[in-house]
């Protein structure tokens, strides 16, 4: 991840977290995915151990104990051609049944394991040559970077405390290893197994634990490595919504350009129905031309401010009808018809004003 100058004392943005995301760059343990791959797949181990036991047994049965095997009592060590096949199909069918189970767990946990830490990623270009990876210099100073230091720090702790840790449980059990001197060989074999696998869940357990430490370690650090400077939080906002002068410019425009539209249009209304400073609407109303009043102009706060002025201006009359004025500005766009629902409403508002003027009330043909 390259680094950047400058101080860096601003979180991550969810833009740059997402960005080093599609790059690879994750906070990652390879010590807590291998020792928790490692606790997995004992327990898996331990599930299915039965079944590969007495794979293996059968196995050294069949071939060392001199015994004839199948329906037809074929000799144990034949060699024609239709013996081996039969005897080759046999042990792949018995293997794969002793095998892919705890192959088949162990897989599961491993991509389990991954997906915990950093969840999917499709990442085809990791997998692309990539000169700069074998470039000495580049290895030299990873190889004396703080993370390598930190690394070799914790690897001498782990070997230190996984040697601990075999050492109580082996010191524990002094005496029934001593004791197994007069044991037969599958009861020494049975009790070697079982010390053996209980010492390795135990130092896998000691290893998961070291892991979380490492894992929060690794966690720290990339939290601090990926920090930004105020500068490029100010590029990344640039690039993300564009230069912010011509931003407000472009704001400034689109101002202008709406206070333009009002200005043809206003003049054509018949009123202004009013909230009764938030919000302006304006009705026109051309009886020979519209089968119902349409909403030539709407706004709110500055906009429907304008509105007003210039109904002022052209000598359009103002009704102050809050609720009126909400429901069409919330339901109606400019230049569409008012809902059947409001017809009654504004017929009186265009009532009023027709009597307000001494005019005559249209009515449409």
């Amino acid at each position: 991840m390259p680094e950047q100058a400058g101080d860096k004392s601003q979180e991550a943005t969810p833009h740059r977290r997402e960005e080093l995301r599609q790059q690879g760059h994750v906070a990652r343990s390879h010590d807590f995915a291998s020792a928790l791959l490692l606790l997995l797949g004992l327990i898996a181990l331990g599930l299915t151990a039965g079944r590969l036991i007495d794979f293996l047994g059968g196995l050294a049965h069949r071939q060392l104990g001199g015994q004839q095997w199948g329906a037809g009592g074929q000799p144990w060590l034949a060699t024609d051609a239709d013996s081996l096949i039969a005897q080759y199909n046999r042990l792949m069918t018995e293997l794969a049944e002793a095998v892919l189970p705890l192959l088949a767990m162990v897989f599961l946990a491993g991509v389990t394991v991954n997906l915990m830490q950093v969840g999917f990623m499709f990442l085809p270009e990791k997998a692309a040559p990539d000169l700069s990876r074998i470039d000495p210099l580049q290895g030299l100073r990873r190889i004396f970077s703080v993370s390598n230091v930190m690394r070799l720090v914790f690897g001498i702790l782990k070997i230190a405390v996984l040697a601990a840790v075999a050492g109580v449980c082996l010191y524990g059990q002094r005496h029934n290893i001593l004791g197994m001197t007069g044991m037969s060989v599958p009861q020494i074999a049975a009790g070697l197994c079982g010390l053996l696998f209980w010492t390795a869940v135990k130092m896998a357990i000691a290893l998961v634990l070291l892991a979380v430490l490492d894992y929060g370690f690794q966690l720290w650090k990339y939290e601090r490595d990926i920090r930004m400077t105020p500068q490029e939080i100010r590029e990344e906002l640039k690039n993300l919504e564009g230069n912010p002068q011509v931003i407000a410019r472009r704001r400034q425009v689109q101002r202008q350009l709406a206070l333009t539209r009002l200005s043809h249009a206003v003049p054509k209304a018949d009123v202004v129905i009013t909230n009764p400073t938030e919000i302006a609407v304006a009705i026109q109303y051309v009886p020979e031309k519209m089968a119902a009043p349409i909403v030539v102009a709407k706004g709110a706060g500055v906009v429907a401010e304008r509105i007003r002025k210039l109904a002022i201006e052209h000598g359009i009359p103002i009704v102050e009808k809050p609720l009126l004025a909400r429901a069409l500005y919330k339901e109606v766009e400019v230049n569409q018809p008012i809902p059947q629902d409001k017809y009654a409403a504004v017929a009186e508002v265009l009532a009023y004003v027709y009597h307000l003027k001494g005019k005559p009330i249209p009515t449409a043909n």
